[in-house]
């Protein structure tokens, strides 16, 4: 049985455990939200760095085979790091853009994320393959992260939020949109409500789950035997983390 080590800045990453647990049930995974020191998204990169350092050892000493950074902002900043001095893979975050590209019918792809994202150089290569083809429109989803982290996922108040950073996207022509941070797919049905109808919403999280399957394999550790569970470990309260599980 594989154990898998899974880290975020908060209780984002949760949505892609979700994913995981679809095509990989049977497996032990240690989750670790790092709220503490959340939002990462204004962080400085050498501070996310340090922070995925610490949580990498943290996920190592628990016995992770394999580590997944469940967190764009951690993946642009650190993951290339962590490849060079851990032996374990590895398995990032990457937008969406390519399958949103794909499959706009307006030409204009949006993209959600965080403001160290959105200027990370893994992105901005990604964006430039396909600036040619499509228009990209961007905005950071300002307060969301804090909105999840307080379990505010409906009412006046997230709904206000969620609009000023949607609405822009929307008023551009965007009929296809990228959440390009893991805390976002919590948001996701107030998003459908605001959203005109035919708008889709790309969450990356299950083609990472068909990704680290692919690297289990490809590095011959064994699946699907022993006792499946989660361990949730967090640097801050866990109440948040416990609820947000229990939804997912």
């Amino acid at each position: 049985m594989a154990s898998i080590g899974i880290f975020d800045s908060g209780s984002g990453g949760l949505t892609v455990l979700r994913e995981i647990r679809k095509i990989l049930p049977d497996e032990r995974y240690i989750y670790w939200s790092d709220n503490a020191h959340c939002p990462y998204g204004e962080k400085t990169p050498e501070y996310i760095i340090g922070r995925s350092r610490a949580i990498t050892d943290l996920l190592l000493s628990k016995g992770a085979d394999a580590v997944v950074v469940a967190c764009n902002t951690a993946t642009a900043a650190a993951i290339a790091t962590l490849r060079a001095e851990y032996t374990i893979p590895f398995v990032g975050m990457e937008p969406a853009v390519k399958p949103a590209a794909s499959g706009t019918r307006t030409g204009v792809v949006g993209v959600l994320a965080t403001a160290s994202t959105l200027s990370a150089p893994k992105y901005l290569n990604i964006k430039g393959q396909y600036a040619d083809a499509v228009r990209i429109a961007e905005h950071v989803g300002k307060g969301f992260v804090e909105l999840v982290e307080s379990l505010e996922l409906d009412g006046p108040h997230a709904e206000a939020v969620v609009r000023a950073s949607l609405e822009p996207l929307l008023a551009q022509g965007a009929d296809t949109i990228v959440l390009g941070c893991t805390h976002y797919p919590f948001l996701l049905p107030l998003m459908q409500r605001i959203a005109p109808d035919g708008v889709k919403f790309i969450d990356p999280a299950p083609a990472v789950a068909r990704r680290l399957a692919d690297v289990l394999k490809m590095h011959g550790i064994p699946t699907s035997c022993g006792t499946p569970g989660v361990e949730l470990l967090s640097s801050g309260p866990d109440a948040t983390l416990k609820k947000l599980f229990e939804l997912i």
